[in-house]
């Protein structure tokens, strides 16, 4: 058994999901009340170009919801290096926020975990627009991580692969090319 326990729980609800790209301790999926995942943000550093922004998510204030992801636990000797990752991979518009998330497997266990989200006061916040626009910018949209495409495909199949249901992001990947 180690002796490592975790101070620092990170909630994943994009990209961080599929790719989280850090050690972990431990991970569960996990609820966070009173937000919704929105393809409203515009990614000019991994999924788009400034000029060409991709399209990426972020989370919107939406009483009524919640955003199912994942929580990851972090050590203590990773959380600074850990930090220091995350801070630049989500440095597009993303700010850090401590916030209540419940764990699924464990109904009604909250841990407060360290979330990333672009409100709509950052440079790079797209907000709403159709499917059908939201789908004709992924499919065009490449960056220095790859093409938007494979960003919104990554995150369906990730969250369906955990048995968890998006319809946004369902939709949207419904509206894409596939793989085939």
């Amino acid at each position: 058994m180690s002796s490592r326990q975790v101070v620092l729980w990170i909630f994943g609800y994009g990209s961080l999901v599929w790719k989280p790209d850090f050690p972990y301790l431990e991970s569960h999926v996990a609820i966070l009340p009173g937000f919704a995942r929105r393809f409203w943000q515009g990614s000019v550093d991994h999924r788009g170009v400034p000029g060409a922004p991709g399209r990426v998510v972020t989370l919107v204030e939406a009483p009524q919801e919640h955003c199912v992801g994942v929580v990851f636990g972090v050590s203590d000797p990773e959380r600074e290096t850990i930090l220091e990752r995350l801070d630049h991979r989500e440095k597009g518009g993303y700010i850090r926020e401590m916030k209540a998330v419940e764990l699924r497997d464990r109904s009604g266990d909250f841990v407060e975990a360290l979330v990333y989200r672009a409100g709509r006061g950052n440079p790079n916040f797209l907000g709403p627009a159709s499917t059908r626009a939201i789908a004709a910018q992924v499919r065009t949209s490449v960056g220095p991580s790859g093409e938007n495409v494979a960003y919104v495909r990554e995150l369906h199949a990730a969250l369906e692969a955990l048995g968890i249901h998006d319809p946004d992001v369902a939709d949207l990947a419904s509206e894409l090319p596939t793989d085939d």
